[in-house]
């Protein structure tokens, strides 16, 4: 008897463990977005060597009565993998002093690294998207499209249509993921550009994509398409314009669109009327008409667990901030049977996400 109480004790803690960890996992993202906003991973960059605490307190503009306190912060960034720790090299007869180096995913957020994710973390974790996580439960209850729209009272949309600092915000971090997505495709798979003429992005935003893509191969023309409030103002060269307006309404025409993280943004019946315009925008097939899609495409909890996890964080964000979901395969399928389209290929390339070419 007293082996089972003792066992069920220490299912109960472990339950309890269990729980308090999910309740306290933002902790690791505002942990983060603190230390990039102090700029700690610039600082020690710059630094050129491993960081004692004692020098970064200094080199921090915060109040010093707050200097205790760096520790821990640094403490939890190191235990998450952003930083380590080394022994710094001193004299036999000193005490040994540990600094802070950068680890390989926080070079990713430096402030000047051309594939930083910095703006993509400070937008995402902005009040404007995070406040909406609060009001799940009441939108569960009430008729509102999305928590978003229940927090905000419209739109994610039309917010940043009418917001310029969640429209910059936004773009900032679409820009810097297109950086980073681009410049894999153009070194892996680069092939799928080579035999077109002209290409239209879709939600293009600022032009980081069609920019890549035109210096890449100076013979194709590319066409930024987004909302009019995104690109009013931008200036295009002569393989590069800019184009405002709705993809529900036309999408200028092209011998492919482009669809960076764009459908897992809307509903399988948005997504095919988008999807049915861009099949009025390219030739046939035989003609080298195809839409290029980078998106996710879910494995059903298969693979590693943190993979899956955070395909699900997404999958759940798509659901209180916009109408959309993260699909898998058979999804996508029936997606693109519904929008007439004959054929699909999958390139897995894009590690959480992947290069779908869809052919008329």
């Amino acid at each position: 008897m007293a082996l089972q109480n003792n066992e069920q004790s220490t299912n109960l803690l472990h339950s309890q463990a269990h729980i308090w960890n999910h309740i306290f996992n933002f902790i690791n993202s505002m942990s983060l977005k603190c230390a990039i906003q102090l700029q700690i991973p610039d600082i020690i960059n710059r630094h050129g060597a491993p960081m004692s605490l004692s020098e970064l307190v200094e080199a921090l503009s915060i109040n010093k009565e707050r200097a205790p306190f760096v520790y821990r912060l640094m403490r939890i960034l190191v235990h998450s993998g952003f930083f380590m720790k080394q022994t710094i090299s001193t004299n036999e007869n000193e005490e040994k002093k540990e600094g802070y180096l950068l680890s390989p995913a926080s070079r990713f957020l430096l402030k000047d690294e051309p594939l930083s994710i910095r703006p993509f973390l400070l937008a995402m974790l902005d009040p404007i998207l995070t406040d909406p996580w609060h009001h799940m439960s009441e939108w569960f209850q009430n008729d509102d499209i999305t928590p978003f729209h229940t927090t905000h009272g419209r739109k994610l949309w039309d917010f940043a249509g009418q917001d310029p600092n969640l429209n910059r915000f936004f773009n900032e971090a679409m820009g810097s993921d297109g950086r980073l997505v681009t410049s894999v495709i153009l070194k892996q798979c680069g092939d799928v550009f080579k035999s077109l003429n002209s290409i239209v992005d879709v939600g293009g935003g600022i032009g980081t994509v069609a920019k890549a893509i035109v210096e890449a191969f100076s013979d194709v023309n590319c066409i930024c398409f987004d909302l009019p409030h995104v690109v009013n103002g931008l200036v295009g060269n002569k393989n590069l314009s800019y184009v405002g307006g709705d993809m529900f309404d036309s999408i200028p025409k092209a011998d492919a669109v482009f669809l960076k993280w764009i459908l897992h943004g809307w509903s399988d019946e948005e997504c095919i009327k988008i999807l049915l315009k861009c099949k009025e925008a390219i030739p046939s097939k035989e003609n080298g008409g195809k839409v290029i899609i980078i998106d996710m495409v879910l494995k059903n909890n298969e693979g590693d667990k943190e993979f899956v996890e955070t395909q699900l964080f997404f999958d759940m964000l798509m659901m209180t901030v916009v109408t959309g979901r993260e699909r898998t395969e058979k999804d996508w399928a029936k997606i693109f049977v519904d929008a007439s389209f004959s054929d699909y290929k999958i390139t897995p390339i894009l590690g959480l996400r992947s290069l779908i070419e869809v052919y008329p």
